[in-house]
């Protein structure tokens, strides 16, 4: 079998993969925990199960190749194993505990986590990130039950554990969780300069108009480029409401105008995606003016939240920035965020 080093020079010498010495560095703890997987478990009646192999906690900065990391792990695996967003797996538990409470059971998570448990042996989440209090309260118990279970955990995050969670409502409650976590899994950096994901945009166009079938195509073929082509609607939960991004995947999001902006959010609320999203891919900006005056309101603190925030922002509009807004009360105004999309275009845009 092929080990995880090997794989990544034959890559590296395919010409498929870029070398990159953070990445490199990440190599050997997924190494290791492929090893230990793939050794044959002893069986026997009185023969006690071993321990199994610390997981992995990987974290740095977005666009890194944490996730491509990831896969190439996972897809080196011989043993039951699971790879998904840590945000939807999330998901699946509160429907599972929400049935068992429906049939009566007094603790609802047991049988949800008894299930994941008797179906892996390694569960890989990508991008954790604990935002919503009901995840953060029931987080600690699942990870008990998985580690108990002898489950494996990898995980990658944009945040050092003692991050996670961080100014959330009732945080003491939550800190077992990051204890549990540096007990259970190894905690490592990857510091690399680069972002890829940036490197992949650069020189690009990213701003597409007018609206029609070549606009939609380019935006398909940036958002494949970014993401493979896999995503899943992600929730930001800001101030006990929800706020649903339809795409999402690794730090890229896509939405149209109108999920954003026809429907009443604010501030917090563009303030909560710019955070999450390193790439917003948006569609479908349409001429703006007083017929749609409050829509225009929104875009205009969504498009300084995205400025803000060193977001980079790729869109279709219905024309050039400063045509979008000619008439109407706050057309004048609009002259800033006129100013802000055509910087955002400008090569070298966004990143840290």
């Amino acid at each position: 079998m092929e080990t995880l080093p090997e794989r990544y020079e034959r890559l590296v010498d395919e010409g498929k993969l870029t070398r990159d010495a953070a990445q490199e560095a990440a190599l050997p703890e997924f190494e290791r925990i492929r090893a230990e997987l793939a050794k044959p478990r002893k069986k026997g009646l009185f023969r006690k199960a071993p321990e199994p192999p610390k997981g992995l906690y990987l974290w740095g900065g977005v666009g890194r190749g944490k996730s491509m990391l990831m896969d190439m792990f996972v897809d080196t695996l011989e043993v039951p194993n699971r790879r998904v967003h840590f945000h939807a797996f999330m998901q699946e538990i509160h429907s599972g505990m929400h049935a068992a409470r429906k049939e009566g059971r007094e603790d609802a998570l047991s049988p949800v986590a008894k299930e994941v448990t008797e179906s892996v042996r390694l569960l890989a989440f990508d991008e954790m990130q604990i935002t919503d209090i009901t995840d953060a309260m029931i987080v600690g118990r699942l990870f008990e039950f998985l580690f108990d279970a002898g489950v494996v955990v990898v995980t990658t995050s944009n945040r050092v554990p003692d991050d996670l969670y961080k100014d959330g409502l009732n945080r003491q409650l939550f800190l077992p969780f990051i204890d549990l976590v540096k007990e259970r899994m190894v905690v490592q950096e990857m510091a690399g300069p680069t972002d890829y994901r940036q490197d992949r945009l650069a020189g690009e166009q990213t701003y597409f108009t007018p609206i029609n079938a070549e606009a939609r195509e380019n935006i398909k073929a940036v958002w494949n480029d970014l993401t493979d082509g896999d995503s899943a609607p992600h929730t930001l939960v800001v101030n006990k409401r929800e706020v649903t991004i339809p795409a999402f995947r690794n730090g890229v999001a896509r939405a149209s105008f109108y999920d954003l902006c026809a429907k009443p959010l604010g501030p917090a609320d563009y303030l909560a995606i710019a955070e999450a999203a390193r790439v917003l891919v948006l569609e479908n900006i349409p001429q703006l003016s007083r017929s749609n005056f409050n829509e225009a309101k929104r875009f205009v603190t969504l498009v300084d939240a995205l400025y803000e925030a060193g977001t980079q922002l790729i869109c279709s509009a219905a024309a050039e920035p400063e045509y979008l807004y000619v008439e109407g009360e706050g057309s004048f105004e609009f002259e800033r965020t006129a100013s802000r999309l055509r910087e955002m275009q400008s090569e070298g845009w966004g990143g840290d």
